[in-house]
C-alpha cells in the first residue's frame, strides 16, 4: 500500500508538531509540500522531510492553485486563516485534517462542515483530547458501568498564568477581532471533549467572565511599558525577560521562544523583547478577551456540566470529577480514581502509556494516525473528532460566548 502524500499549510506551533509526528509514521505517510510565509518555520519543515523547493511556498493558494498532487493536507494556520484553505483544498477532495477552530463563527462552521460532506473526504478536527489515552481509558470505565449513569461533570482547565500571558495578553490570540474569543480558541478542546464524555447534545448554556486582571488600570505606578526597561520587573510575576531569557539561556528554544523570535539566539530574542509585542508590560497591552470564564451545560440527557477556565492558575493537566449514580471518577490526565458508592473505596487506575509521547498524553499522535489510516485505507472508524460532531461543539462555544455577553441562558434549539 502506497503512502499517503501530505501537504502542511501553517509551519508554526501546531504545524511543526504534526512534521514532526509524521515522521514516526514514515512508512505510512510522508510530507510533499509546506506553505509558510515566515522562512524559518517553513524551511524547517522543508528540510525535515526534504521537500523539493518548488513546494515549498509561503502562500497556500499556490498550492491549491495547482492540479491535485497529494492525498491529503494539514491546516495549522491562525484561527482566521482556517476556512478559506479548507474549503479551497475540499473543493479538490483533499482529504483535511484541520487544526481547531473550525472558523471564527458559526455560518463559516456550517459552510466547512458542508463542503466536507458534499465532497466525501475524510476530515477530522485537530479536538485531540479526544485521542489521549487518558480519554480512551475513561471512556472505558463509563462504557464498563464502573460509575453508572453520569449525572454531572466539573471540569477544570488551568491555562497558567504564564501561558496565559504569552498567548492572550501579548500574542496572536489577545483580541477577539484578530483571532477569536478564549473560549473558542483555548478550550472548544474542552466543550468538546465534556459533550464526548456525557455522550449527548448540548440542550441550553449558562456562561460568565470577563477581562478582569490584564488591564491597564491594573498596571503599577512605577511599572514601565516594557519589562527590560521596568523598575520593578525582578518583582512580577510576568516578566518576560525572566520567562523566555531562562529558556533560552537553558537550550529550550520550543514554542515559546519561537513565537517571539525565529532567530533562536539570546541575542535576537532581548531584541524582539525591547521591540515586539512579546516585551510589553501586560497591564499595557491591547488584550481584550477574557482572562476567566465559566460555561455551564445542561444536556439533553439530563447531565449536566460545570467548566472553568483558569487563566491566573499554577499550570497543569486539565482535571475533572465525573459524578455518576453508583460512583464518581476523579482524573487528571496522568491518573484515574474510581470511587465506588457502595463499598465506600477508592480504587486507583492506571492509564497507559502513549505510543508516542507528545503534549496531549498521546493525542496528537494518535490524532494523526487516525487520520492517515482512514485515508490509506478508506475506513473512517477510528476518526472521533469528525465536522459533524465538531459544528455541534463549536456552536456550544458560541453559544456560550453570546450567554457570557448578554447574561441570558441560551436554548441550543433556538440558537442552531
Amino acid at each position: 500500500m502506497k503512502k499517503v502524500s501530505v501537504i502542511i499549510v501553517g509551519g508554526g506551533g501546531r504545524g511543526t508538531i504534526y512534521a514532526q509526528l509524521l515522521r514516526e509514521i514514515s512508512a505510512k505517510a510522508e510530507v510533499v509540500a509546506v506553505a509558510e510565509p515566515r522562512d524559518f518555520f517553513r524551511n524547517r519543515i522543508a528540510q525535515m522531510h526534504g521537500v523539493p523547493a518548488e513546494n515549498s511556498v509561503s502562500d497556500w493558494r499556490e498550492l491549491a492553485a495547482r492540479p491535485k498532487f497529494a492525498d491529503a493536507v494539514i491546516i495549522a494556520t491562525q484561527d482566521r486563516m482556517h476556512l478559506e484553505p479548507a474549503l479551497a483544498f475540499a473543493e479538490k477532495k483533499y482529504h483535511i485534517l484541520l487544526e481547531k477552530p473550525l472558523a471564527t463563527d458559526l455560518s463559516g462552521c456550517r459552510e466547512l462542515a458542508a463542503a466536507a460532506e458534499h465532497h466525501d473526504i475524510v476530515f477530522s478536527v485537530c479536538h485531540v483530547l479526544r485521542y489521549t489515552e487518558f480519554t480512551r481509558k475513561l471512556k472505558s470505565l463509563i462504557a464498563a458501568g464502573e460509575i453508572g449513569k453520569i449525572l454531572s461533570v466539573q471540569h477544570l482547565e488551568p491555562v497558567g498564568h504564564w501561558r496565559f500571558a504569552h498567548s492572550f495578553v501579548r500574542g496572536s490570540w489577545r483580541r477577539e477581532e484578530e483571532s477569536s474569543s478564549v473560549l473558542l480558541s483555548k478550550s472548544t478542546h474542552d466543550l468538546d471533549w465534556i459533550r464526548y464524555i456525557v455522550d449527548a447534545a448540548p440542550k441550553r448554556v449558562s456562561s460568565f467572565g470577563s477581562l478582569i486582571f490584564f488591564k491597564k488600570e491594573n498596571r503599577p505606578a512605577n511599572a514601565a511599558a516594557r519589562c527590560l526597561d521596568c523598575a520593578i520587573e525582578a518583582e512580577c510575576p510576568y516578566s518576560a525577560p525572566r520567562f523566555y531569557l531562562e529558556r533560552i539561556r537553558s537550550g529550550d528554544t520550543g514554542a515559546y521562544v519561537e513565537s517571539v523570535t525565529g532567530t533562536p539566539t539570546e541575542e535576537c530574542l532581548i531584541e524582539n523583547l525591547r521591540t515586539g509585542p512579546y516585551g510589553r508590560c501586560v497591564f499595557a497591552c491591547d488584550n481584550d478577551v477574557a482572562d476567566h470564564q465559566v460555561v455551564n451545560v445542561e444536556f439533553e440527557n439530563g447531565a449536566t456540566a460545570a467548566f472553568t477556565l483558569a487563566g491566573c492558575s499554577k499550570y497543569g493537566d486539565r482535571r475533572v470529577t465525573i459524578f455518576g449514580s453508583l460512583g464518581e471518577i476523579y482524573g487528571d490526565g496522568e491518573r484515574l480514581s474510581v470511587f465506588s458508592y457502595l463499598t465506600g473505596t477508592t480504587r486507583e487506575i492506571d492509564v497507559p502509556a502513549p505510543e508516542v509521547a507528545d503534549r496531549h498524553g498521546g493525542g496528537d499522535f494518535n490524532l494523526l494516525n487516525e487520520f492517515i489510516n482512514a485515508v490509506r485505507t478508506g475506513d473512517r472508524s477510528g476518526i472521533v473528532s469528525g465536522a459533524e460532531i465538531s459544528l455541534e461543539t463549536h456552536a456550544l462555544a458560541f453559544a456560550a460566548e453570546l450567554s457570557r455577553k448578554e447574561h441570558r441562558v441560551v436554548e441550543m434549539k433556538d440558537f442552531l
